[in-house]
């Protein structure tokens, strides 16, 4: 039977550690509880430069070496930074969690931030925001919570600006960590064959270095609505997406929301897809949204059609909000979408990493461990009644954001 454990040492680091004894592998992830929205206008960027540039080497491990320490062993090593929080992580054979461990936590405590590989780096970024730039499908997304949070910092960009990413000295990178790398600020989640003593003792051996304790506050969004955002691309379709904000991960209302999204565009059963796509087919894309964090979430419909469907594809949105304000979901419909949510969750569960991500996530936002028991009881707890009122409160065409990304050379009608 797999089993947690929690350990709060005295300096501050959290170590959580799930044991399955029936795998031969882990997943080993260092959390920091920072991310895009700790930043302001001027260092927009840094966390996720940061996130790449401790890659770029450490005083005794090349960028090669680092790679190599773990690959030769058939692990894996990769990081990502979100809005909230950054995270770097590997996996492996149980056999290399010592090397995984002492890998990641040099690169924490004592890499070198060279100039040249600073330069380099930046140059890959730049790359990686051009990519986006050039993607609409991911553009949207980050201008549609650029203006549905806008004057708060939630609205900037993970990436940051081109501006930012060429300006970034060697200081800023060292202050940043010194200010937002600290230990009550982190957190080092394993789930796998994991005995949680060897965690606590790989701890004790490879964090030599005090990175002292930190503020952990951050402030309160003040979300006002939203007006409708229109571009023009070189692309060859419309581009939309039309929602707004909502319950963030502490309000209980949030597991509704969720439920509420996934009966309107999660799926090929959803009414999104089956009244856009296959009753209509006026769209190859259409789906849902929420994308969560701590007091708020983004809640949206997606989707890219031609010009001339465009507002006919709008309308249908709209009136499918409509519909689910307006009349009751059925029991079977209702039942569906929580057995969907379910299907996902347990499946995630059959890797590590995925187990690894929800351990981390619960204790950073609920600061504990919710048991997947807790979360079915909260699916199948919420009612038709409840799902009518959250539509109601959330879906109003009144408060609804529109962002519209189209043809350089084609004009909308009404929604442009």
């Amino acid at each position: 039977m797999n089993s947690f454990n929690k350990t709060v040492l005295p300096n501050g680091i959290r170590i959580i550690s799930e044991n399955i004894p029936y795998v031969q592998s882990f997943s080993l992830g260092f959390w920091f509880d920072v991310g895009s929205r700790d930043e302001s206008k001027r260092n927009n960027g840094i966390t996720h430069f940061i996130e790449h540039m401790l890659f770029k080497g450490t005083k005794k491990r090349s960028p090669r070496r680092i790679a190599e320490d773990i690959e030769a062993y058939g692990g894996y090593l990769n990081a990502f930074t979100s809005k909230e929080n950054t995270c770097y992580y590997g996996r492996g054979l149980i056999s290399s969690l010592p090397r995984t461990f002492d890998v990641i936590s040099d690169m924490i405590q004592n890499s070198s931030f060279k100039l040249t590989e600073m330069k380099k780096e930046a140059g890959v970024v730049i790359d990686e925001l051009n990519d986006i730039d050039d993607n609409p499908e991911e553009l949207i997304f980050d201008k549609f919570e650029e203006i549905l949070f806008s004057g708060n910092s939630l609205s900037m960009p993970i990436i940051g600006t081109e501006k930012n990413i060429l300006g970034f000295s060697q200081k800023d990178l060292f202050s940043f960590i010194d200010n937002k790398y600290k230990f009550n600020n982190m957190l080092i989640v394993a789930s796998g064959n994991i005995e949680h003593e060897k965690l606590l003792r790989l701890t004790d051996k490879y964090f030599v270095k005090d990175l002292g304790l930190g503020s952990t506050k951050r402030k309160t969004l003040s979300i006002t609505p939203a007006p409708d955002h229109y571009m023009k691309k070189s692309v060859q379709q419309v581009h939309m997406i039309i929602g707004r904000s909502t319950y963030g991960y502490k309000d209980k209302k949030r597991i509704t929301a969720n439920i509420l999204s996934h009966i309107l565009g999660e799926g090929s059963s959803s009414r999104m897809f089956q009244t856009i796509r296959e009753k209509n087919g006026i769209a190859y894309q259409v789906n849902s949204f929420l994308n969560s964090f701590l007091d708020v979430s983004s809640f949206g419909i997606y989707l890219s059609t031609n010009t001339k469907q465009s507002d006919k594809a709008l309308s249908l949105v709209l009136n499918e909000f409509r519909k689910i304000r307006e009349k009751l979901v059925s029991d079977k419909e209702l039942k569906k979408a929580k057995e969907y949510i379910k299907g996902n969750i347990i499946l995630s569960l059959e890797s590590t990493t995925s187990r690894m991500f929800r351990i981390a996530n619960s204790e950073l936002y609920y600061n504990r461990m919710v048991t997947i028991d807790e979360i079915t009881k909260m699916i199948d707890s919420v009612t038709a009644k409840e799902i009518i009122d959250i539509a109601n409160e959330i879906l109003e065409e009144n408060y609804l954001t529109k962002i519209i990304i189209s043809p350089k050379d084609q004009a909308l009608k009404s929604v442009a």
